[in-house]
């Protein structure tokens, strides 16, 4: 790979990248059956440079701000290399947001312009609010040659034009920039509240690349396969920056489709993944299903080997002996993983273990957009499911105020943590303390400095006896219900005007469709809740009929589904006693 300490910012890693590795593949893009593209690296500059070009004539300059509203494709990382390779800042705004939000983070950001899908960008010009959108120019993908660009409202905003004619013969001018120079704007919604756009700078992206790639190296023939969207900070990092200042490359799936996802593996021989725990957990869900379908002889064979893999890999990963052992399952997934990667939300040890048994990693990890993605990653070494694992190198990592467990805000320190929130310095001063990142979470370093995390701090429920009580910690007693989804909530977070007792929990349920309650669930219920302290306990639970709402990285977004509970049921009707 690069030797990232030696550039001042991502467009020089990349250019020099670029140049490095001409003939290695970078990029794959595939559809269902249908390949659509596949570049290598000299094929992707010569893409890119026409458009670096073409934006610069048309007054894009250094520090300008081009905000990328795509799903994943390799238009997204031409454009976001044109970007880097002209000096400007990219603002990549996540394509599942809807178009008012878009419009309203489009005008916080003040970007100068915006690369967009024709679908996308249609949505927007057909929403209310449009006519106030101020962008010099519009560059669509997709857009049917002679589409009507301009949209139902009128806009004081520059011309639009099709992306792909955007291109000019001369060559662009590579524009440097310093290493504390903003190279993006990443909005973090977390799981509720207003939006923050988090300026990342070349150097907190040029350090962390460094640190994970320590751990997890790429290299000229690795494949990553990319299914979270690329405005994500973890895919942002691992499935761009990552693998290409290493000549690796990326491969994107523009269908989520389980079917060809499980094909992917196998075509195109994926060696790293990230994925969120949700996904996780279903691809759990299928490989144990599939185990249960076998014959029992073949069970019982599998099932010992299984037992004997977990015997010879306690201390530490072997992947050859592992393929060897458990040949067809690792050909399932094409023969040549090294490692699943996960994070965004708590992910059940039990089911890291589950993976690992089978001799395919999953390195659990902790991070936040502010950090500049990743905190906490498993090295293996040794495998512990129960934690999110120890500081990346490079990372400071401390416990505030901790309680007589332990327990107590995590904060961080390192050249990764952004430079400040765009236009809110007193949020910014409240949130990076004497140079350390509060981060919200509540956590604990054991003797090993593994860190194990308990839940937010604001979703802290102190009891009247003075317990703590995380409902995040409590949730994982419920994880394997046969619903959808669930959630715990403080009754008196969900209905404050109703008062009564503040640390009484209910658990919120999402039945799978078509699917009631039964007597079986809620005997499943009780022997759960029994499992935990007297003060921890659920008193009752309440049926949703509605998708919870979820952050890009599939978080629960738990002030807003509160307000939908309480806008929509009211407790005494609505809450069943356990």
């Amino acid at each position: 790979m690069l030797d990232l300490r030696q550039y001042a910012s991502l467009g020089g890693a990349l250019r020099d990248a670029l140049e490095r590795w001409p003939n290695e593949t970078c990029l794959i893009e595939a559809d269902r059956e249908r390949e659509n593209c596949r570049l290598t690296y000299r094929q992707f500059r010569e893409a890119a440079l026409p458009l670096a070009r073409a934006l610069q004539e048309m007054g894009f300059a250094q520090g300008s701000r081009v905000a990328i509203i795509m799903t994943n494709q390799s238009k997204w990382l031409i454009s976001a290399y044109a970007v880097f390779y002209g000096g400007g800042v990219l603002v990549p705004l996540d394509y599942k947001l809807t178009p008012r939000e878009h419009l309203q983070l489009l005008a916080h950001s003040e970007a100068r312009f915006l690369m967009v899908e024709y679908h996308l960008w249609r949505a927007l010009t057909q929403t209310v609010g449009f006519q106030h959108l101020r962008v010099e120019e519009v560059l669509v993908t997709e857009a049917p040659p002679g589409a009507d660009l301009t949209g139902a409202h009128s806009t004081s905003s520059g011309q639009a034009r099709r992306w792909e004619e955007c291109r000019a013969s001369r060559e662009p001018d590579f524009v440097p920039r310093d290493r504390t120079d903003p190279a993006a704007i990443v909005y973090s919604s977390g799981t509720g509240g207003q939006p923050k756009g988090c300026v990342l700078t070349h150097e907190n992206y040029l350090e962390q690349c460094m640190a994970l790639t320590s751990l997890y190296p790429f290299w000229p023939g690795v494949r990553y396969l990319s299914i979270l969207p690329t405005n994500h900070a973890i895919d942002f990092m691992v499935g761009f920056i990552g693998p290409f200042t290493c000549g690796a490359a990326v491969v994107h799936l523009r269908t989520l489709r389980p079917e060809y996802v499980r094909d992917a593996f196998s075509r195109y021989k994926i060696t790293y993944m990230s994925l969120v725990p949700m996904v996780l957990k279903n691809l759990e869900r299928g490989l144990r299903a599939r185990f249960a379908e076998l014959p029992w002889h073949r069970r019982f064979i599998l099932n010992r080997l299984i037992a004997l893999n977990r015997r010879l890999t306690r201390k530490r990963p072997r992947l050859a002996l592992s393929r060897l052992l458990l040949r067809g399952v690792h050909q399932a997934f094409g023969g040549e993983l090294r490692a699943l990667f996960v994070g965004g939300a708590f992910t059940e040890p039990a089911t890291l273990q589950f993976f690992y048994d089978l001799g395919i990693p999953v390195s659990n990890g902790y991070g936040l957009t502010e950090a500049g993605t990743a905190v906490t990653l498993d090295d293996f070494n040794p495998f512990r499911p129960d934690t999110v694992g120890k500081p990346l190198p490079g990372m400071e990592v401390r416990i505030i105020a901790p309680d007589a467990d332990g327990i107590g805000e995590v904060a961080v320190r390192s050249k990764t943590v952004m430079s400040h929130y765009l236009d809110q310095p007193e949020l910014t001063a409240e949130t990076i303390v004497d140079g350390w990142l509060q981060t919200g979470d509540l956590g604990r370093l054991d003797p090993t400095g593994h860190l194990q995390l308990f839940g937010r701090k604001k979703n802290m429920i102190v009891t009247a006896g003075g317990k703590n009580i995380y409902p995040e910690d409590i949730e994982t007693v419920f994880e394997g219900l046969a619903v959808k989804e669930f959630c715990v909530f403080a009754a008196n977070y969900l209905w404050p005007q109703r008062g009564r007792v503040r640390e009484q929990l209910v658990l919120v349920l999402r039945l799978e469709a078509g699917k009631k309650f039964t007597d079986a669930l809620r005997a499943d219920l009780v022997a759960r809740n029994r499992r935990l302290l007297d003060f921890k306990r659920v008193g009752g639970y309440v049926i949703w009929e509605r998708d919870f709402p979820r952050t890009a990285s599939l978080k629960i977004k738990r002030n807003l589904l509160a307000e939908e509970i309480r806008d929509r049921l009211d407790r005494a009707d609505a809450v069943v006693p356990l």
